[in-house]
């Protein structure tokens, strides 16, 4: 009985790690610009594209990979904002909503033109590796993912606390007109918020490559994931959308493994339920704060 659980909290903790950094990115580009980016499973999907052609063609590990998808991704943000989402800020929520899931679906019909529908794997020396503990089981390929997962949220935490880029960057998101009083460039800022998101992404992406299939239209369960762990931790809080993530994954596995009938086909209603509830029960999240507007 005990071997069952640890084992769905284990997995859940593993997966939980790809959550977080799906929902790393929402709660990054919503801290910033106030924007629900439904593209961000698509970098995601980009991210692992990558590492499946440098794979293929070149042999390169994708971690290794991720010294090229990163710096792409990075740019691919940077132009986004500045073409694309700079031009709709001031328009209110529906634009950029409208904005973001067009880019989304754009991507992903790209994407089918140029690798086509079919499912594509990535392997790797430690794709099938596991450690065994006794009766549990650790896929390698997920511990490295988890690894690389908390390697990256301390890695934001440092950057967005303790130097004067990431300070800059808060005080735009907390109060863009005093920031701007203050001699802060808001507007890049804004870029940067965006590229920090799109490698994030890209990050992910090389995680997920060595443990699923590729398809371009894969990524929207796993996005959903993502948003339920955003809001759960809270979308203004990226130490929130790790915790989220963790919650989520080991919430989805325990279901799946406790409720009869439930399975992995229906893992994804579960997701939605945990998103409309937290948002009726603590609309902030766990970690988030709320949103106050002066009238």
């Amino acid at each position: 009985m005990w071997e069952t659980v640890a084992q769905a909290i284990i997995n859940g903790l593993l997966i939980g790690g790809i959550y977080a950094l799906v929902s790393i990115g929402v709660t990054l580009i919503f801290g910033v610009v106030k924007i629900v980016n439904f593209a961000q499973g698509e970098f995601v999907m980009i991210g692992m594209y990558i590492s499946f052609f440098l794979a293929n063609q070149f042999g390169i590990d994708p971690l290794l990979s991720l010294f090229v998808s990163m710096p792409v991704l990075f740019v691919a943000g940077v132009l986004i904002q500045h073409f694309l989402i700079r031009r709709v800020l001031a328009l209110g929520d529906m634009p950029q909503i409208f904005l973001t899931f067009a880019m989304s679906l754009l991507l992903i019909n790209v994407a089918l033109l140029v690798f086509t529908a079919n499912y594509r794997t990535v392997e790797t020396p430690y794709s099938e590796m596991a450690i065994h503990l006794g009766p549990i089981y650790i896929a390698v390929a997920k511990l490295i993912a988890f690894a690389l997962a908390m390697a990256l949220s301390a890695a934001l935490w440092a950057f967005l606390h303790t130097t004067d880029l990431g300070k800059a960057m808060r005080a735009a998101a907390q109060n863009p007109e005093s920031a701007r009083l203050c001699g802060i460039p808001v507007g890049r800022m804004l870029a940067i918020g965006w590229g920090l998101a799109a490698a994030i992404g890209a990050v992910a992406g090389i995680m997920v490559a060595p443990v699923l299939f590729l398809d371009p239209n894969m990524m929207g369960g796993v996005l959903i994931y993502g948003f339920a762990a955003a809001v759960l931790g809270g979308l203004t809080s990226p130490f929130g959308a790790v915790i989220g993530g963790f919650l989520v994954g080991i919430f989805e596995n325990l279901v799946g493994t406790y409720i009869p009938g439930v399975g992995n086909e229906l893992k994804l209603p579960i997701a939605l339920a945990l998103i409309v509830t937290v948002l009726v029960v603590k609309p902030a999240g766990l970690f988030g704060r709320p949103i106050v507007k002066r009238v």
